[in-house]
């Protein structure tokens, strides 16, 4: 790259958080979970006539092509040009085509259940990955708040029966999941000199390659190429899902979760996570008929709690 670097802003531990971008921070990173807790619905009901490569394919093709749409309409804008490439490699590395390549190997070989428990430590991971990467240390409040957070997240996913597959290699992909969006997070923040809208752009692009090349690869092999360009033509449940999948999720949803990590810092905007699993529970209630139990109720409050307590900080 030619040019003069552009300089990163400091993070969130050498500086003060205002309250306006506490504010606008929270909106986004609830924002972008509500969108996320609300996307296991349209994906459950997308997998009963489809596999995961080919939702993802689907998924992350129709988000590219939405942002660059909008910005060859001028809509948004976006400019890679003299800024350093190894920052936004990094993000794009990690998700989402580390994280969803583990999360959906780690899920095909565990169940739903364990596969909760592990994404309900992406905010502790996150904390520790902070304070050692980043020298962002938190505070005790905040650290009882990710806390409070796992065990609200832990409650509500155990409530409805805990199973155990025992499956190594699936805890391994989740592991690997676990850990790469974590470090998501972290990166995010050290990638300040890329906007949010620059970050998710690149993040569609590059899960737009990676899946959909794995979703030809699926049916070539399996003969039912046809299938795979037909399916959201002649499905319309699969094309609700991967529209709202693709232009909620993958567009929306990062957009804001990198505006929130800016905003916020990797140890507020990760204790927004369990605001997804809340508004799974509540979504499977009411769209799909699943029972809600006092322990996911019980689970929910503490996860309320937890945020607040993440993020009820001073400031100026």
């Amino acid at each position: 790259m030619t040019g003069e670097t552009p300089k990163e802003k400091p993070s969130m531990s050498a500086r003060e958080i205002t309250k306006k971008a506490l504010f606008t921070g929270c909106l986004c990173a609830a924002g972008a979970e509500i969108l996320h807790g609300m996307s296991y619905a349209f994906t459950k009901q997308s997998t009963n006539t489809a596999g995961v490569f080919f939702i993802l394919g689907w998924r992350f093709l129709i988000a590219a092509v939405v942002m660059t749409v909008c910005i060859a309409a001028g809509l948004i804008k976006v400019r890679y040009k003299g800024k350093p490439l190894m920052p936004l490699f990094r993000v794009i590395l990690l998700c989402p085509c580390v994280y969803f390549l583990g999360e959906t190997l780690g899920i095909s070989r565990t169940t739903s259940t364990e596969c909760g428990i592990f994404v309900a430590s992406i905010p502790v991971i996150s904390l520790i990955l902070s304070a050692v990467l980043l020298k962002n240390r938190p505070s005790r409040i905040q650290v009882a708040g990710i806390v409070t957070t796992l065990v609200g997240m832990v409650t509500c996913v155990t409530a409805v029966g805990m199973t155990s597959s025992l499956s190594v290699p699936g805890y391994v992909f989740l592991t690997v999941a676990v850990l790469s969006y974590s470090l998501y997070f972290i990166y995010v923040e050290k990638a300040s000199v890329y906007t949010s809208t620059e970050l998710a752009y690149a993040m569609q692009i590059s899960g737009a390659a990676l899946f959909t090349a794995l979703a030809l690869l699926e049916a070539l092999h399996d003969g039912n190429v046809g299938t795979l360009v037909a399916l959201p033509f002649r499905d319309r449940a699969f094309l609700v899902a991967v529209l709202y999948l693709g232009i909620g999720c993958s567009v929306f949803a990062f957009w804001l979760s990198n505006a929130a990590i800016e905003k916020l810092g990797v140890n507020r905007a990760a204790s927004f996570i369990g605001v997804a699993t809340l508004v799974s529970v509540l979504t499977g209630t009411l769209m799909l008929r699943e029972p809600l139990t006092i322990p996911q109720i019980v689970g929910a409050v503490l996860i309320v709690l937890g945020v607040y307590m993440v993020n009820a900080v001073r400031t100026r």
